[in-house]
């Protein structure tokens, strides 16, 4: 069984800056791409952005420039580091992990976390 549990929601100011942090647990052989997905009220869940095992990074072209997103494979860890925060930001913020468990490839998802942008 693979879990998620992703942390460092809250509330800020527009302009303001957060860092999401998620870490994956349980038994896998590896962790394949990692995502941060968002989904404001209302609104389709979108992808803000994914980084691959080897660096490669994409972004939401919404937020280009203002996130970044990293990972610490020995920890398999992927943070989000979210600056110049705008209301339209608002959203649960979800980490997504591919994950090799066995010979299968697993989609897992985290339970998401909060972000809140005042005006």
């Amino acid at each position: 069984q693979v879990q998620l549990v992703e942390s460092g929601g809250g509330l800020v100011q527009a302009g303001g800056s957060l860092t999401l942090s998620c870490v994956a647990s349980g038994s896998f052989k590896r962790v394949s791409v990692m995502s941060w997905y968002r989904q404001a009220p209302g609104k389709q869940r979108e992808l803000v952005a994914a980084i691959a095992s080897g660096g490669t990074t994409n972004y939401a072209d919404s937020v280009k420039g203002r996130f970044t997103i990293s990972r610490d494979n020995a920890k398999n860890m992927v943070y989000l580091q979210m600056n110049s925060l705008k209301p339209e930001d608002t959203a649960v913020y979800y980490c997504k992990v591919n994950v090799v468990v066995g010979y299968e490839y697993l989609e897992v998802w985290g339970q998401g976390t909060p972000v809140t942008v005042s005006s």
